[in-house]
């Protein structure tokens, strides 16, 4: 008997929720493997900038890096990532990854020492999708 299947742009959190604990679940155990967020904010009367990520089997990812238009081009965005840095260092991480797309930062994140390992062309239409990594 098929079980029946529900397609839908508005599955609720706890499905999401169970789905990913469900995938974590079997994820063999190791010494490394614990995830951990990690962030790094700027507030000055509100949030100006920040990063967000987690570091999981000894490698720290940066889902998230923004910084408000006010503060673009003082310095933040690389004091954020210098601090994420130095955080994953101390969790004893071997490297960081991340990614981003043609139209946003990767030159910001060259600059800063990391190089491409993968492209997704036409990711936009018109655009790509790039995957950066920097070994700590």
């Amino acid at each position: 008997m098929a079980l029946p299947l529900t397609v839908t742009d508005d599955p609720s959190y706890d499905d999401i929720a169970d789905l990913k604990a469900a995938l974590h679940a079997e994820i063999p155990e190791r010494p490394d493997a614990g995830y951990r967020t990690l962030a790094v904010l700027a507030h000055d009367d509100g949030l100006v900038g920040g990063l967000a990520g987690y570091t999981h089997f000894s490698w720290f990812y940066v889902e998230q890096l923004w910084v408000n238009a006010s503060h673009r081009g003082t310095g933040l965005g690389s004091a954020l990532l210098r601090a994420a840095e130095a955080e994953a260092r101390r969790r004893e991480c071997r490297g960081v990854w991340l990614d981003t797309y043609s139209f946003q930062a990767r030159p910001f994140y060259e600059a800063h020492g990391y190089r491409l390992f993968g492209e997704l062309i036409d990711y936009p239409p018109g655009h790509a999708k790039y995957f950066l990594t920097k070994r700590l």
